[in-house]
């Protein structure tokens, strides 16, 4: 299940697109226009800008811009940097996990590489430009 944290990461993502006018964008000025507490927004471009996600100045004038165009942003890389849990299906896929010793003869082993297949390349065939002016479109 994907958290808020990482729902909330793609809507400042896609605001701050939305708003790019050269100039870094507020973040109190996101947060007003998407409804979630700047505290908690705080939080969360701490993490995209450690992802090297966004830029983030200070001072008059602050706030955040994108660091590429929109189109060079996957949905994919957005919430996999966000997400504290890995968006893997199943704890023997995770990135870390330690070799199981039924993997050979495990029944369901084909069905979870698939979904986490399928789920990958979802993800990361769409790119935040594609999210841009959409409308409860999936």
């Amino acid at each position: 299940m994907i958290s808020t944290k990482g729902r909330y990461a793609l809507r400042v993502m896609i605001d701050l697109a939305e708003h790019n006018d050269g100039k870094p964008v507020p973040l109190k000025d996101v947060a007003e226009r998407q409804g979630i507490s700047k505290k908690y927004l705080e939080i969360i471009v701490k993490d995209l800008v450690k992802g090297r996600l966004v830029i983030g100045a200070s001072g008059k004038g602050g706030g955040y811009r994108l660091c590429r165009s929109p189109e060079e942003y996957s949905v994919g890389e957005i919430l996999n940097l966000t997400e504290s849990a890995s968006l893997t299906t199943v704890a023997c896929l995770g990135e870390n996990a330690q070799d199981c010793p039924r993997a050979a003869a495990c029944k369901t082993l084909p069905l979870w590489t698939e979904y986490d297949k399928l789920t990958h390349d979802f993800f990361y065939g769409k790119k935040l430009s594609s999210l841009l002016g959409t409308q409860q479109q999936f």
